[in-house]
C-alpha cells in the first residue's frame, strides 16, 4: 500500500492505475487475521510440518493457504470499500464461467462480531460476506480488505483443492469437540475448484489476466517481478 500512498505507483504508471498480482504459496502458509490472537494457532506443529505463520494486513481469521490460487488488488480510488469488492468478484467470477464454475455472490452480510465470539469461527472461510463468492451456497473465493485514506487493499484465496479445510490440524490446544466443529463447518459452508472443473492455477491465471486486461483497457500493461521490485517501499505493501 505504501507504494500508492506515497505516489511511487502513480509516479511509475501514472494516475488512476491500479495493480492486481496472482500467486501461490510455497511452503504452505497459516495467516492469521491482523487483529486474531495468535495463540490460536499451533506453532510448534506448524515448524514440525514445514508450514509458515504470517500476519495479514487485513482483518478476519486464519486461512491455510496450500493448493490455492491468491489475489491481491491495489487501487488508490475514492469508490466506497462496498463497490470495489463488488468489481473485484465480478472479473474473478467471470474467469471462472470461462471453466464452467458458475459462481454468485453471497446476498448477505452476516453479523461478524457475534461470529467471532464462537470458538468454531477461527477459520476465515466459514463466514461469507456479500458480494463474496460461492458455488452452491458454499464460499469458493474468500477476501479481505484494508483501507488506508484514499488506498484501498483487497486480497483472498480460491482454494484448488479441499486442502484449506486443514486448518483444524494447526489449532492450539483445540479439543477433539472443537476440531470436529471446525471440520464440520467448513465441510458444510466451503469449496474448492476441483469439485466443479478440472482446471487449475495455469489454466485460471491467464482468464484472470485476460478479464483484467478487458476491463482495463488499453491501458493495461503486464509488469515484470522486476519493475515490481522498482517501486521503493512496494515490497512492505505485500
Amino acid at each position: 500500500m505504501r507504494a500508492f500512498a506515497d505516489g511511487a505507483f502513480a509516479r511509475a504508471f501514472g494516475e488512476g492505475g491500479c495493480l492486481w498480482r496472482f500467486y501461490a504459496w510455497s511452503p504452505s502458509t497459516v495467516s492469521l487475521g491482523r487483529n486474531q490472537n495468535p495463540a490460536e494457532i499451533d506453532r510448534e506443529r506448524c515448524r514440525a510440518e514445514g508450514v509458515d505463520v504470517v500476519v495479514r494486513p487485513t482483518g478476519g481469521r486464519a486461512v491455510f493457504h496450500a493448493d490455492e490460487l491468491t489475489y491481491s488488488f491495489f487501487a488508490a480510488t475514492p469508490l466506497p470499500n462496498e463497490a470495489i469488492y463488488q468489481m473485484v468478484h465480478e472479473t474473478i467470477a467471470r474467469s471462472l464461467s470461462k471453466v464452467g464454475v458458475a459462481a454468485e455472490f453471497c446476498r448477505s452480510q452476516p453479523d461478524f462480531r457475534a461470529r467471532y465470539a464462537s470458538p468454531e469461527s477461527v477459520s476465515c472461510f466459514t463466514a461469507s460476506a456479500r458480494y463474496e463468492l460461492q458455488v452452491g451456497g458454499r464460499k469458493i473465493v474468500g477476501s479481505a480488505q484494508r483501507r488506508q485514506g484514499n488506498v484501498l487493499l483487497q486480497h483472498g484465496s480460491l482454494p484448488l483443492t479441499a486442502r484449506h479445510r486443514q486448518i483444524s490440524r494447526y489449532l492450539a490446544g483445540a479439543s477433539r469437540e472443537l476440531v470436529d466443529a471446525v471440520d464440520a463447518d467448513m465441510e458444510r459452508k466451503t469449496a474448492s475448484l476441483d469439485e466443479f472443473s478440472g482446471a487449475g492455477y495455469a489454466d485460471l491465471v491467464p482468464l484472470l489476466i485476460a478479464e483484467v486486461g478487458k476491463a482495463a483497457g488499453s491501458g493495461a500493461k503486464l509488469l515484470t517481478s522486476g519493475e515490481i521490485e522498482r517501486l521503493e517501499g512496494f515490497h512492505l505493501s505485500l
